[in-house]
């Protein structure tokens, strides 16, 4: 559940997300259960959960697993997370904005910290990131949904600002309040997407290369082993070079 596209990439092609399954199936369990608590069980009455949903079908989840996750909520037996942002500094410079949903909050503290400085990053204050990047709404869909020139006309029409196309995924980026109707808008036409959530799209990116960019890639992946972290945001570019000599 990386937040960069390049990042995923890399994901992608070292075959990673097969062998993290199990936990990427536990956190997105975690954000439906939140999201039901928090709103309506019905995904069509509640836009957090209905994303959520979304994601996990996205990753082939089980309707079963969905269903039951959804069920925990109402059934007043799921635990009660709280949603917690970190920002911190990564190898050559890199920027980080770390979302995790947890039960225990100390714990969950002391692992991001302890992550960020075994693997050559800092942990900054709040605040410290977050001014260098804009909180928009983020929808994506795999390159196999359509050109980018037909992905660009959709999502203006939707009522989107900006598109980003890529090798693997496009990203259609939207204002905050208008993320799940443009989503919606886009689901009409295109189809379920793969994802839609809120997102921090950084101002300005950092070129990452060579030993950093190793070392990035090491804090980042350590940040989303851990089970309370959701998502990870930076502010990274990387060279095609640089990602071959990744993979």
């Amino acid at each position: 559940m990386a937040g960069h596209s390049k990042f995923k990439n890399i994901m992608h092609r070292k075959g990673a997300q097969d062998k993290k399954r199990s936990a990427m199936f536990s956190k997105l369990s975690r954000e439906i259960t939140v999201a039901a608590k928090m709103g309506a069980p019905d995904p069509d009455m509640n836009p957090r959960l209905r994303a959520a949903v979304n994601a996990a079908r996205a990753q082939s989840m089980p309707k079963d697993n969905i269903q039951r996750a959804i069920d925990k909520a109402s059934g007043g037996d799921a635990e009660d997370y709280e949603e917690i942002r970190y920002e911190g500094f990564g190898p050559g410079g890199v920027s980080l904005v770390v979302e995790a949903l947890t039960d225990n909050r100390n714990r969950t503290a002391t692992n991001v910290r302890t992550i960020f400085s075994k693997n050559g990053g800092n942990l900054g204050a709040s605040g410290s990131v977050t001014h260098g990047f804009d909180r928009l709404g983020l929808v994506t869909y795999p390159v196999t949904a359509g050109s980018a020139d037909a992905l660009f006309e959709a999502a203006i029409e939707a009522g989107a600002e900006d598109v980003e196309s890529g090798e693997e995924v496009h990203e259609i980026w939207t204002a905050q309040d208008s993320l799940h109707e443009v989503a919606r808008a886009l689901e009409e036409k295109l189809g379920a997407p793969e994802s839609v959530n809120l997102a921090w799209r950084p101002q300005t990116s950092v070129d990452v290369a060579g030993e950093d960019a190793e070392k990035l890639i090491k804090l980042v992946e350590t940040l989303e082993d851990d089970d309370d972290i959701q998502t990870v945001w930076g502010n990274y570019e990387m060279s095609e070079e640089t990602l071959e000599k990744l993979a």
